[in-house]
């Protein structure tokens, strides 16, 4: 569930741009399997669910990455 109050990461960060090639970000909204968590889990809001959304395909398209966890 949602903590209630939780403010976007993004906008606390004031990141204008996800990029594709920050891993470690990315990371942060992957669970152990390699999915993405839902925005309403992490607090992120839907613009930035969107924009982390394509940036997790284009890491996984290069193969930075990985589609499935084993």
């Amino acid at each position: 569930m949602k903590i209630k109050n939780q403010q976007c990461y993004f906008s606390a960060n004031n990141v204008k741009l996800i990029d594709y090639k920050d891993t470690e970000i990315l990371k942060k909204f992957l669970n152990p399997h390699a999915r993405m968590i839902a925005g309403e889990h992490t607090g992120i809001c839907a613009n930035h669910q969107r924009q982390l959304a394509t940036a997790v395909k284009r890491a996984r398209f290069m193969a930075l990455l990985p589609v499935v966890a084993r």
